[in-house]
């Protein structure tokens, strides 16, 4: 590795010894990175504050012995996007961004691929910033890391055939998109039923600039069904549940669009997947 020098963000921050941190960053140069800051908790030169999470950072530091933690030497403040830590639902919302990228962002991953997760995730935190937290905003910003992380669903065509779905579509969790009507069919419960017009909806969240994702159209059934898959998708890549989904959950629960989707299927009518759509 190379001498660190450059910007970062705070994922995660933990005290280490009697006056050490031990930071998660998010970097545009390496990615995820794991560093130690030694005597941080003392030195108010050398890191006067900065080490807090969001805090959007410019740091220096330098590798560590025979590919050890490097060591972070200096960080100055950029940004500390103040105005996620004085509302809770912008608070609980970027906590679970940061969560999500702390533990699915890769370490040492191509440069093209670390410089557009850090856009991405800058973008997102200035988004979070100056709104109004929601459940439609939480499944936009939950959409667009998934997709920053490089591993966007499919939406289009069959994951099975290729062919786009033609009035019924189901959705596969495992194989990681939509299925037609006669692969969710085979598959059964498997598949989660979605409307046509949701996946057009959540493609349409994937094109969109930030300032016009804010008007996307999403509608309380389309939510329902987007909120549902993107659930079981993001679980079935994080593999267990983030710290911060609780505390995100009572942030939103007095959002009146809909309640969260269920965690639990409904068992399937007639063998076909359960609440499949009319056409």
């Amino acid at each position: 590795m190379k001498k660190l020098a450059g910007e970062a963000i705070l994922l995660r921050a933990v005290d280490f010894g009697e006056s050490d941190r031990i930071a998660h960053l998010l970097t545009p140069e390496f990615g995820r990175l794991t560093v130690i800051a030694k005597g941080a908790r003392r030195s108010f030169r050398r890191f006067p504050g900065t080490l807090d999470v969001f805090n959007h950072l410019r740091i220096a530091g330098r590798p560590g012995r025979r590919g050890g933690m490097a060591f972070l030497e200096q960080a100055i403040l950029i940004s500390p996007f103040l105005s996620l830590r004085d509302h809770m639902g912008r608070f609980a919302l970027a906590g679970y961004l940061v969560e999500t990228l702390d533990r699915m962002a890769p370490e040492n991953g191509s440069p093209a691929e670390a410089r557009h997760l850090f856009e991405f995730a800058l973008s997102a935190l200035r988004t979070i910033e100056k709104t109004q937290p929601d459940r439609r905003l939480r499944l936009l910003v939950e959409l667009r890391a998934l997709d920053a992380l490089g591993l966007c669903p499919e939406l289009r065509r069959c994951v099975r055939c290729g062919r786009p779905p033609a009035a019924r579509a189901g959705f596969l969790v495992a194989d990681g998109g939509v299925v037609c009507a006669q692969h969710a069919l085979e598959v059964g419960a498997a598949a989660l039923p979605v409307h046509l017009g949701t996946l057009r909806a959540l493609q349409q969240a994937l094109e969109l600039d930030w300032d016009r994702l804010q008007r996307l159209a999403l509608g309380r059934q389309a939510l329902a069904e987007a909120e549902s898959l993107l659930f079981r998708f993001h679980r079935f890549h994080v593999g267990l549940e983030l710290r911060s989904e609780t505390l995100l959950e009572e942030s939103l629960r007095g959002d009146s669009l809909t309640p969260r989707a269920p965690r639990v299927d409904t068992p399937p009518l007639q063998g076909r997947p359960a609440g499949w759509p009319n056409t």
